[in-house]
């Protein structure tokens, strides 16, 4: 059971109506009962819906009335367990206007997610087409679990490191680094959080003090996108990364993490979420208040800044509110030491969704949380329609992923004229971008100095393909980043590659690793990087959950040289 969600105590009325916080579901040890809030300004119905190990027909429901069950803008009821013996979730039904041009589309047939569960349940005939669909999607639909009490995980006094000088970030794929039988990972946890966790020796001796994991918040199973960048739920570990108790072998793994002296930061997005357009499932947040988790045009339509579909309202205060929640509850009960926010630009936009550099509430609500939290925050200071890199983002003490340093690094050792000064920038800690003079006091550790990432060439292929390769991914080869600034040292690929030209590229590696290492900032590099894995030209395999994406760790031995060099 979360700490971040209890009920200290409960007056008589709140037997009977419920408290409108806090928000969720929550197990009131006092009472025997569970109190449930869901925010929806817009609903004109709510009813709640408890399950057992039938999860078609509900064993017990509520429909709350509004003038008795609702706080402003927010339902809630308390259910005592004795009332409904046996349960394990939950759910909502919400019922209000259907009105797509106002952004208005409540559908009352839809088993809906709370947007606060602490965890979800997926039923053995989980579909994400129905939930796509005008109709029920009863039995079909995740659901929430309902919180009981539970023994507190055992940390073993643990302490939680706290890199600054020697930090050095990995960003690594937790299925993907141990997903092939030659990562030496048992079978049964290739894949996995304790997969990964198998891998610390490994991760020890390369010297990297920070590992970024990306996202492992439970993302849509069915949605495919591998790199898991459609966030279902804010709060609960994915089930497709545990063996048998997601939750509990993520702290498991952390607990390793720490006992190592090795930091794990979490790359995050709550841009927006596995809903998609308007053609996307009703799963939860759609369903539930439309218009207050998502920015609407005029005509109804979603704005799409990120690019996958839908924008967050991240100027409303419940999108805020679960941001901030989320973010506490991976930091407590996780552990978690650090934060990478995707298109963090989003969080700029004011409620109209235009861009807000003065006050934008929740990039200092963030700021302040990891301040009390002791956590590092780093942003992706754009989408695709701003670009805030250094100064223009308002997350003043942020760190920052430098794409500008990527680019300009990546032109100087492919061999583009003119770009020794640019060069010296990046290398003097892009002071350009983060200056440090009075009235403006950055400081060079800001800056996340990057050349390779998920998204893009991986090292190797940077040095080994003039042109991306990326049939497989189903769209013709037109998906992903024209211009890579990449130089294939004389020959496109890696077949038959003539033996100088694989030195070459060994040297331009090595070109890559030296200039990010010599330069003032924080450096961080991708997961197979230093045994030259490869992607095969591949640089948007988003969709790939296959050899394509899983590290090949045969190239640690045949690549052996390069381990040595790479290493802190």
């Amino acid at each position: 059971m979360s700490r971040l969600s209890q009920l200290k105590s409960v007056e008589p009325w709140e037997r009977a109506e419920g408290s409108p916080s806090p928000l969720g579901a929550t197990w009131v040890e006092s009472e025997n009962a569970w109190n449930f809030a869901l925010f929806s300004r817009h609903a004109t119905w709510a009813t709640l819906l408890l399950y057992g190990d039938d999860v078609v027909k509900p064993v017990f429901q509520v429909k709350l009335d509004s003038a008795q069950n609702k706080s402003g803008a927010i339902w809630h009821c308390f259910v005592p367990e004795s009332a409904a013996p046996g349960v394990k979730y939950y759910a909502w039904r919400v019922e209000g206007p259907s009105e797509p041009a106002s952004g208005l589309r409540f559908d009352p047939e839809k088993i809906l997610l709370d947007p606060f569960a602490a965890a979800v349940y997926f039923p053995k005939d989980f579909s994400r087409e129905p939930a796509c669909k005008p109709g029920p999607n009863d039995g079909r639909a995740p659901l929430g679990v309902l919180p009981r009490p539970a023994k507190p995980f055992d940390w073993r006094d643990t302490s939680q490191p706290r890199h600054t000088h020697d930090t050095i970030v990995y960003e690594l794929h937790v299925k993907g680094f141990t997903a092939r039988a030659n990562s030496g990972v048992a079978p049964e946890k290739r894949g996995t959080f304790l997969g990964l966790m198998e891998k610390i020796p490994y991760l020890k001796e390369l010297g990297v003090t920070v590992v970024e994991l990306l996202p492992v918040q439970q993302f849509d199973p069915q949605e495919g996108n591998y790199w898991g960048y459609m966030t279902l739920n804010f709060f609960a570990p994915h089930h497709g990364y545990g063996v048998r108790e997601p939750l509990r072998e993520f702290q498991e793994m952390m607990r390793a993490f720490h006992e190592a002296g090795i930091e794990v930061w979490l790359d995050v997005v709550y841009n927006h979420t596995a809903e998609g357009d308007q053609n996307g499932p009703t799963y939860s947040y759609r369903g539930v208040d439309n218009t207050s988790f998502y920015l609407v045009q005029p005509d109804g339509y979603y704005r799409n800044d990120s690019g996958c579909g839908n924008t967050t309202r991240c100027a409303h205060p419940i999108m805020r509110a679960l941001v901030l929640r989320s973010l506490r509850h991976w930091a407590k009960e996780m552990r978690m030491d650090g934060f990478r926010f995707d298109l963090a630009s989003v969080f700029a936009r004011d409620k109209h969704g235009n861009v807000d550099t003065d006050q934008p509430a929740l990039v200092h609500e963030i700021g302040a949380t990891a301040a009390q939290l002791d956590v590092r925050v780093v942003a992706e200071a754009w989408d695709i329609s701003s670009y805030l890199l250094g100064r223009g983002f308002p997350g003043v003490m942020w760190r920052q992923w430098n794409g500008q340093f990527r680019d300009d690094l990546r032109s100087f050792v492919k061999g583009d004229a003119g770009k020794v000064g640019p060069l010296m920038a990046r290398l003097y800690g892009s002071d350009d971008i983060f200056p440090d003079r009075p009235g403006d006091v950055y400081h060079p550790y800001q800056s996340v100095n990057f050349l390779t990432a998920h998204d893009g060439f991986c090292l190797y292929d940077l040095v080994a393909y003039n042109q991306k390769h990326n049939d497989a991914n189903g769209h013709n080869n037109t998906d992903g980043c024209d211009n890579n600034l990449s130089w294939n040292c004389g020959w496109e690929g890696d077949e038959n590659v003539p033996a100088e030209v694989l030195a070459l590229r060994r040297r331009q590696v090595k070109n890559f690793f030296t200039l990010l290492m010599l330069a003032n900032g924080t450096p961080m590099f991708c997961a197979g990087d230093e045994f030259l894995n490869t992607q095969r030209g591949n640089n948007n395999p988003y969709n790939q959950d296959n050899e394509t994406t899983w590290l090949d760790w045969n190239r640690l031995g045949q690549n052996r040289d390069m381990f040595p060099f790479s290493s802190a």
